[in-house]
């Protein structure tokens, strides 16, 4: 696996506490997927400010949005041949886990997350641009429907107001089947959503969707 990401660990652990679900040890590898995703995002928004350097804001951000979705994510990993090396319960493992796309796609974030905390964030940079050379990046992505994370990033966005935070308030079920709830509040405008999902990516997209409904009724700031 280090072959196949060009990077060699200082700190092997992290590699392998970023392959190990929460279904295997108490050493799993959410908070690394945490790190991870936000190390994803800013490489990625990186990348496409030098790409594409006509698009606005907001069409920036619906091309990252197709980028760092759990779909392109999941084929990242399954190039990468991360299957094989995930450490996973029993139940989670007889229940077709290792195949699942959420958890490959948490795995790559943990991944990710990893490398920024063994050898810096342009260490995690380079490897991310690594993962994109083969994923077609253009300014037509910008027409793909939004995700409703995406969507109300932009509506706060518009309105100069700050970004969203989540929180995972419980996680509940046996390790092979999880159910997030998850907490969508905007503090500028006082309100708070919540959401659930069958991981932390789909807790947080029902939360913005349920967030989304309240925001029609609200007069403009």
């Amino acid at each position: 696996m280090q072959d196949r990401l060009q990077h060699r660990f200082a700190q092997p652990r992290l590699l392998q506490q970023a392959l190990t679900h929460r279904s295997f040890s108490a050493e799993h590898n959410e908070r690394l997927e945490f790190l991870g995703d936000s190390v994803l995002n800013l490489a990625v928004s990186a990348l496409l400010y030098e790409r594409l350097a006509t698009l606005a804001e907001g069409e920036l951000s619906r091309v990252r949005a197709n980028l760092v979705k759990q779909d392109t994510l999941h084929g990242l990993a399954v190039g990468l041949q991360l299957a094989p090396l995930l450490r996973l319960g029993e139940g989670e493992t007889r229940s077709g886990g290792r195949q699942r796309p959420s958890i490959l796609a948490d795995a790559l974030e943990a991944v990710i997350g990893a490398v920024h905390l063994d050898a810096g964030f342009l260490a995690a940079q380079a490897l991310v641009h690594r993962l994109y050379q083969g994923v077609e990046i253009n300014p037509r992505m910008q027409a793909a429907a939004k995700d409703p994370k995406t969507e109300l990033q932009e509506w706060l966005q518009g309105r100069r107001l700050k970004l969203p935070v989540y929180q995972v308030e419980a996680v509940q079920g046996a390790a092979h089947q999880q159910t997030f709830q998850v907490t969508c509040e905007i503090p500028e405008l006082g309100l708070s959503a919540r959401g659930t999902g069958p991981s932390r990516r789909a807790g947080e997209q029902a939360a913005a969707s349920a967030m989304l409904q309240s925001l029609p009724s609200r007069p403009t700031p």
